[in-house]
């Protein structure tokens, strides 16, 4: 990937799971019964013809199906929403397009079928390789169905990803290297590598709270975030972004325009975005309850029952928030421009003596890795 326009993407939300996992927090929800697969892709045209009213013609960059477990989606629903998409806007040939995916047998097989449905990228929810840790995620899938989901994606996407998430109950640095290392090993060109937190409203923050299981302290998990680093750095694949890690040229471009901080559209029950309308930038947020987002549409033409218009200041500070959690920092100017004035010289200089940010050139600055691990606190100081 070259130069480091934001770009304009499209986020697609499929609210749908087979089961909910104990630590997620996302808008994801359980049918006993089989979802109206058609009545949800005609919602998603319809509130995609309301924003492209909205955003006025634009050229995508990226669009991505996100969840929820999008691979619940019948090749031809996802090759539905991909013709919407390029009905409202105009999308080149080649762009990213990505898809979520669990690591099943079932859903794996439909793989050929979202290729040839446009979708060239891939990014599945494998969490660990070890049966073990899979288990106490609440993950349905084994490693050896994950090992098959990543073959069969190598064999079929041209771009794949997969999630892993780290600082589990027990684990120990020299376990974490090695399930890297196995990682990797499997890994075309990209993983993204979370570590554990307990969200409240999650069945995992009930029962840590119980006392039911413990997290590695900080100190251990940042410990478990050099290792993270060490690993990835030494066998090709460097952090681009805090959980992020790519070969060069590889980086999620959908990812890139969020933290680049871009314009994008969401669709979908719970979906959120972010754009420039009339020379402001507006925050659209979803119903969340799928079947209600679904009548919302249907009688109004969306389902969005929140948002806002950002102030400058506002923008400013998502803006470092963003841009921070990349290696390559931020655009200083870029900063200005927003928020209308410059980052203080003062807090830089006391934040760089502390080692926690560091220039880049003369015009961009970014986190070191000892900011990134206390990235809130960099932001919340430049930000005063």
């Amino acid at each position: 990937m070259t130069g480091r326009d934001p770009g304009f993407g499209v986020y697609v939300h499929w609210p749908f799971c087979a089961a909910k996992c104990p630590y997620c927090d996302f808008n994801s929800h359980v049918r006993h019964r089989p979802v109206d697969q058609e009545r949800f892709a005609r919602a998603f045209d319809t509130e995609l013809k309301t924003m492209r009213a909205r955003t006025g013609p634009r050229e995508v960059t990226s669009i991505f199906l996100g969840g929820g477990t999008p691979s619940l989606m019948r090749p031809e629903t996802v090759a539905s929403v991909l013709d919407s998409v390029a009905k409202h806007w105009t999308v080149p040939d080649g762009i990213e397009i990505t898809l979520e995916a669990n690591p099943s047998s079932v859903e794996a097989e439909r793989f050929r079928g979202y290729r040839a449905a446009g979708v060239n990228r891939v990014s599945l929810g494998v969490q660990a390789l070890n049966d073990t840790d899979l288990r106490f995620l609440g993950r349905l899938h084994n490693v050896s169905e994950a090992l098959h989901a990543i073959e069969l994606a190598r064999q079929i996407l041209p771009r794949l990803s997969f999630d892993l998430i780290y600082a589990r109950p027990g684990q120990t640095p020299e376990a974490w290297s090695a399930e890297l290392e196995q990682a990797i090993g499997r890994a075309a060109d990209h993983l993204s590598l979370y570590q554990l937190t307990i969200e409240e409203g999650t069945r995992f923050h009930t029962l840590y709270a119980a006392g039911k299981f413990e997290i590695p302290d900080g100190d251990h998990a940042a410990e478990l975030y050099a290792v993270t680093q060490e690993v990835t750095a030494a066998r090709g694949l460097p952090a681009y972004e805090i959980s992020n890690h790519a070969k060069p040229g590889a980086e999620s471009r959908h990812n890139l325009t969020y933290w680049r901080y871009g314009e994008y559209v969401g669709v979908g029950p719970g979906a959120h975005g972010r754009f420039i309308e009339n020379g402001r930038r507006v925050v659209t947020i979803a119903e969340k309850m799928p079947e209600t987002w679904a009548n919302l549409v249907e009688a109004k033409g969306h389902g969005i029952t929140g948002g806002e218009i950002l102030t400058r200041s506002e923008e400013a500070d998502e803006f470092l928030l963003m841009g921070l959690r990349l290696a390559e920092g931020i655009d200083l100017a870029r900063y200005e421009q927003l928020s209308g004035r410059p980052l203080s010289s003062p807090r830089m200089s006391i934040l760089q003596g502390e080692g926690l940010v560091a220039p880049v050139g003369n015009s961009r600055l970014r986190a070191t890795p000892s900011g990134m691990i206390v990235l809130d606190a960099v932001v919340a100081d430049l930000a005063r």
